[in-house]
């Protein structure tokens, strides 16, 4: 396994920048996306904002020959869902927005969850149980502790509530580069894995699927979805660990780290 990267106290400052920077990406969001926008409208908005408002670097335009700055992934979609023109968000639908932003050569990646209008009570349970995962899974980061811990906290929550979790796709160091070392799963052993060490940056982000584990890749080489066609749901956030614990570097203003999750 590739060495981890220990960021010092200058680049954690700056990646603390570009984590706040692409919070504040999601807030526009939330007033823009709406029933009836199109996937591409998003990506197009993001852009501008990041680009005009924040003078920041869309880090996965041109990232592996990828044409946009964002993904959206609707309703069956895994990941890696692709913006389009002609892709309207209805009401009933849940949509996974992944962005990721660059500032003073450090890298921040987050997703969130948007609910379009009128969604399920099956749709929300998904919703609200992956979002909970993801904080349990966070919640287990501190020094000492072991990436198998983080995988074993999410894949308990999700499986305890009748879902799977995607096996393929995990969290990532990041910093530098989008993708660094460690790989953090989303499944694991207590106990299990690299040690956690104050100054390691990584992002959590589980996947998690309503029916089966299962899924395919489509024809665009991009777009993942569900072998079952049901729901998927994600969240993401930047985690830095610290000398006691963690800290969230994409944090929203309107987030409240959970204090007990059941």
């Amino acid at each position: 396994m590739p060495s981890i990267p220990i960021k010092t106290g200058d680049e954690l400052t700056r990646q603390r920048h570009a984590g706040m920077l692409l919070a504040s990406v999601f807030e526009m969001l939330d007033t823009f996306i709406v029933p009836g926008v199109t996937t591409l409208d998003i990506n197009n908005q993001a852009e501008r904002f990041i680009v005009e408002q924040l003078q920041s670097r869309p880090a996965s335009k041109g990232q592996y020959d990828y044409p946009y700055v964002l993904n959206t992934s609707v309703n069956e979609v895994v990941c890696h869902g692709i913006p389009k023109a002609n892709e309207h968000l209805k009401s009933g639908t849940i949509v996974n927005v992944d962005i990721t932003l660059e500032k003073e050569g450090l890298i921040a990646d987050s997703s969130k969850m948007y609910l379009i209008g009128d969604v399920s009570p099956l749709a929300r349970r998904l919703v609200k149980k992956t979002w909970e995962a993801m904080w349990l899974g966070i919640k287990a980061v501190k020094p000492g502790a072991t990436l198998g811990d983080i995988g074993h906290a999410i894949q308990t929550h999700v499986e305890s509530n009748g879902y799977s979790v995607v096996r393929e796709y995990c969290g990532h160091g990041i910093g530098k580069e989008m993708h660094e070392a460690p790989q953090v799963l989303h499944y694991g052993k207590p106990g299990r894995g690299e040690v956690l060490r104050p100054g390691m940056v990584f992002t959590i982000e589980p996947m998690v699927n309503q029916g089966d584990s299962k899924i395919k890749t489509k024809k665009d080489g991009w777009t993942v979805v569900t072998r079952d066609k049901k729901l998927s749901a994600q969240w993401e956030h930047t985690i830095a660990v610290t000398d006691d614990g963690f800290e969230v570097l994409t944090l929203r203003k309107d987030e409240v780290i959970p204090d007990h999750i059941t």
